[in-house]
């Protein structure tokens, strides 16, 4: 598991990066048109829950007690909900939770072993 929770932190990282730069150009535009929408906020959060998340799940990779694991999982969560609740018009975003879902999924699963 050590593998995948390394891999898993690597490809959270890199999309965190996808994330940001997609949720600044939704929220430009939600502040072009006016629509009182919060997409883009709420997709700059889940890159840094993301971001977040796969530092911890890289760095307590190694490690024997589950906090790390536990923690990196709970990030997730995070990133899944705010994501989801407030995607609003920026759609990606849905993507993105579900993607933020299923690696606290997975990080949980490796929690409960």
């Amino acid at each position: 598991m050590k593998t995948a929770k390394l891999v898993i932190g690597i490809i959270s990282m890199v999309l965190s990066v996808f994330v940001l730069f997609q949720s600044c150009a939704a929220g430009i535009v939600n502040s072009l048109e006016g629509s009182g929408q919060v997409s883009g906020t709420a997709g700059v959060m889940v890159a840094v829950c993301l971001i977040i998340a796969g530092i911890v799940g890289v760095a307590t990779r190694n490690s024997t007690r589950k906090g790390g694991t536990l923690t990196a999982a709970g990030f997730y969560l995070v990133a899944a909900l705010f994501g989801g609740i407030q995607a609003g018009n920026y759609t990606d975003l849905y993507f993105w939770s579900f993607m933020a879902w299923a690696f606290a999924a997975g990080f949980y699963c490796r929690w409960l072993l």
